[in-house]
């Protein structure tokens, strides 16, 4: 659950982002290629939103010291702004944004866009040069990332123009499924990277980049963690950053990966500092690496849903990097069955607000709950059975009879 972000400049400036200096398109290529225009209300920070205020000023960190009780987790002050999602006009392959933003002594201010289409919300991208997804979106969604990293650094965020269009996409990827090490969370009553205050038994994890972040109270990036035996797994949202690192999307392409483009694929940093001396040993923050975690999970998911003792080598499936139906659990932690009735061996838990791949149905055992009386239970993988009674939502496609 670290936060911590790179170090910014030493020296006050103004600076327009990067992103800004991309020219215009003409009015025929806007009304072409989607062309549409508009900016975010920096002023409406409300519940969802995580240590930012607004004044005068603009967009800044309601807090800008460090959490001194999560060192060595926490090096820096954080706050994510979330502005709420915009249908677009016509969907559009490529969103940029224009930042105003004034950063001194050490503050960072960064605009990040995520699309929605029918699998659901692509990952997390800097708007920096534009964003370009793998496949049109209809929906965009824009957060502003706040850090400090010492006392003094200042951040402050005067404006946000965003512009969608359409370009060449990036090729599609399939889901992705990586071994990597699991560490225990804990930290009960600390906050998250989404403002998730961590309660006792708490069920969702953290992954070392905030492209897989989900807003709190959402399983819009959700991973399903097994066992290497595949004994037991828990389905659970992606709360929170870190183990050791910010900015390692160790599932994604050298393409498109944020930082450690020559490790290869599915290769967390931290394994690689710790078993081969990567990097010197190190972390992106210059610390040595203990241990070779790619996933941190909280505690529900450690000993109920996993039943792990101690911290161990685990599969996780990212995914959003997948296609196809997903179901939202709208009731949780919820016991995943080996066939389609309650008699059946629990195989593991799908956690509040997880979204699960659903393979297709089976009719079985009528099971009463919070959403619908129902027969239906949705087969997310071989052996994996959960009661249609508990799903809130379905969306990415119809989901056929098994």
């Amino acid at each position: 659950m670290i936060l911590p972000q790179r170090r910014a400049r030493t020296a006050a400036l103004t600076v327009i982002l990067a992103l800004a200096l991309v020219p215009a398109p003409s009015p025929a290529l806007a009304a072409a290629g989607g062309g549409e225009r508009w900016s975010t209300d920096l002023s409406r920070v409300d519940a969802d939103d995580v240590n930012v205020r607004h004044t005068r000023a603009g967009l800044r960190l309601a807090d800008p010291r460090p959490a001194r009780s999560r060192a060595p987790r926490s090096a820096v002050a954080e706050g994510i702004f979330l502005a709420p999602p915009r249908t677009l006009a016509r969907p559009a392959t490529r969103i940029r944004a224009a930042v105003d933003a004034r950063t001194a002594a050490g503050g960072t201010a960064e605009a990040q866009v995520r699309g929605w289409r029918a699998a659901g919300w692509t990952e997390w991208r800097e708007a920096t040069g534009g964003a370009v997804f793998d496949r049109p979106v209809t929906r965009v969604q824009t957060r502003v990332v706040l850090t400090a990293s010492r006392p003094g650094a200042t951040a402050e965020v005067r404006a946000v123009r965003l512009t969608a269009d359409t370009v060449a996409a990036v090729a599609a990827s399939p889901g992705l499924t990586y071994r990597v090490y699991a560490t225990r969370i804990g930290l009960v009553g600390e906050v998250t990277a989404n403002g998730h205050t961590i309660v006792a038994g708490d069920h969702f994890v953290a992954l070392p980049s905030r492209r897989g972040l989900a807003p709190a109270n959402t399983g819009d990036y959700t991973v399903r963690v097994c066992t290497t035996t595949g004994s037991r797994c828990e389905y659970a949202p992606v709360w929170d950053v870190g183990p050791w690192n910010t900015r390692d999307d160790y599932w994604n392409l050298s393409a498109v990966r944020e930082n450690w483009k020559d490790l290869p694929q599915g290769r967390p940093q931290a394994q690689a500092a710790y078993q081969y001396g990567y990097n010197g040993g190190r972390d992106q923050f210059g610390r040595v690496v203990l241990n070779p975690a790619g996933v941190d999970l909280a505690d529900g998911t450690f000993w109920d849903g996993l039943q792990l003792t101690t911290n161990a080598w685990v599969d996780v499936a990212y995914l959003w990097t997948g296609s196809g139906p997903r179901g939202v659990v709208g009731d949780g932690p919820l016991n995943i069955r080996a066939g389609a009735g309650t008699g059946y061996a629990v195989r593991g838990l799908a956690a509040r607000y997880a979204n699960v791949p659903i393979e297709c149905y089976v009719t079985g055992q009528t099971v009463v709950g919070p959403y619908r009386t129902t027969n239906r239970w949705n087969r997310l993988t071989g052996g994996q059975y959960v009661s249609h009674a508990y799903v809130s939502a379905v969306y990415g496609g119809t989901v056929p009879l098994c």
